[in-house]
């Protein structure tokens, strides 16, 4: 397990808030580290970054798919989007060089999970 892995582990995992976890290094535009059995498709990856950067107004309007799921935008700004569907959350967070990528499941507190990724 490299440092990546277990900060995310150490800071998010074991809140119990969050459910999975990836960070998308923007350069390279692949996941360098994510919690373990989450895997973020190259495609998805891609997807984030450009949304990050140019679709934030189109993410508003209509959500985002995210691993054959959609998700409903609940809020979205230059630097984190938070998206929830029936079955959980997905919170994007934008750095100079970094995306973390985190999911939560339905009956979490959306705002302790938003609140732990941006923390991180």
């Amino acid at each position: 397990m490299n440092q990546l892995q277990a900060l995310l582990n150490d800071s998010l995992i074991r809140t119990k808030h969050v459910e999975n976890a990836a960070i998308i290094d923007i350069r390279e535009r692949k996941v360098c580290a994510s919690t373990f059995g989450f895997n973020v498709p190259p495609e998805n990856a891609l997807n984030l970054i450009y949304t990050s950067f140019k679709n934030l107004v189109q993410v508003r309007r209509g959500g985002l798919y995210f691993k054959e799921k959609h998700y409903k935008c609940v809020r979205a700004d230059e630097h984190s989007i938070y998206l929830r569907n029936p079955d959980g959350g997905l919170i994007v967070v934008k750095t100079k060089t970094f995306i973390l990528v985190a999911t939560y499941r339905v009956g979490m507190y959306p705002s302790v999970c938003v609140e732990a990724v941006e923390k991180l």
